[in-house]
């Protein structure tokens, strides 16, 4: 349990440090805010030419009778809106921190800085590290994927679809939100995804404390976007909890002047 309270922990303190750091935050808010205008653009989009798309897609229910063809697309249009929604609350994160890239790494260096007095770097050119953060964003997306599938099936099952199964969506949820979080941090000290899904799998309590939270709050990304750049800081935290980083030691104190001895006069 002591891991579970200091995910939350480490959660906190990440938004605290860019609360004291406002220009950090604010510079922290631009991928966010990017991507959320392209995906409100995206979903206006679907919401004015879905019926459309639909009924290009289905020209054999052209010759349906009435009502049967109006409801069989109008169906249609709702789920693929619905599944649109989904997809982008889903998505949001890995696609902002990959629209984020050079904004994160630079956020998460300068708490490397101001707890640990070094940074460490990849090396990589820009355009290999955004290679490697979509590769690996992929990778993810195609786990969660695969649990989100189990987890509708289980759904079906009595009682347990409707209590279990949830809770556990939650969790996994978090799990890999923190993972693509801590990605920022790990990805500078050159840690493979494989690695990192290791270190976190030691310390599950810990990853899910940092992100079941922070799964929560992302069900809106509008949220979302004000509490990543602090999602991003404390995920740098937690990284260096994860690899044992100590911080740096207090600079020593300059020592107090010697007084100078007093003067002592010869007696006449």
């Amino acid at each position: 349990m002591r891991d579970l309270v200091a995910g939350m922990t480490y959660l906190a303190k990440g938004q605290r440090w860019v609360g004291r750091n406002r220009r950090q935050w604010g510079f922290g808010l631009l991928p966010g805010l990017i991507t959320l205008v392209g995906y409100a653009a995206a979903v206006v989009a679907l919401a004015v030419w879905g019926d459309d798309a639909v009924t290009w897609a289905t020209p054999f229910a052209d010759g349906w009778g009435s009502p049967w063809s109006g409801l069989f697309r109008a169906t249609l249009t709702a789920l693929v809106f619905a599944g649109g929604l989904l997809l982008a609350v889903l998505s949001f994160t890995a696609v902002t921190l990959l629209v984020g890239q050079p904004f994160y790494e630079s956020l998460s260096e300068r708490v490397d800085l101001a707890e640990g007095g070094t940074a460490p770097r990849s090396g990589l050119p820009l355009w290999q590290e955004l290679w490697i953060s979509a590769r690996e964003s992929a990778a993810v997306l195609v786990r969660v994927a695969l649990w989100g599938l189990l987890f509708f099936v289980l759904g079906f099952v009595p009682v347990i679809g409707q209590t279990l199964v949830p809770a556990a969506g939650f969790c996994v949820s978090g799990f890999f939100l923190t993972e693509e979080l801590t990605a920022v941090a790990l990805q500078r000290r050159g840690v493979p995804l494989r690695e990192r899904l290791r270190l976190l799998r030691s310390r599950k309590l810990l990853a899910l404390g940092f992100g079941v939270p922070l799964t929560l709050l992302f069900l809106v990304p509008v949220v979302a976007v004000f509490v990543m750049p602090g999602a991003v800081a404390g995920a740098t935290l937690l990284v260096r909890d994860l690899l044992g980083e100590k911080e740096s030691p207090e600079p020593p104190r300059p020592e107090a002047a010697p007084r100078p001895a007093a003067l002592s006069f010869p007696a006449r």
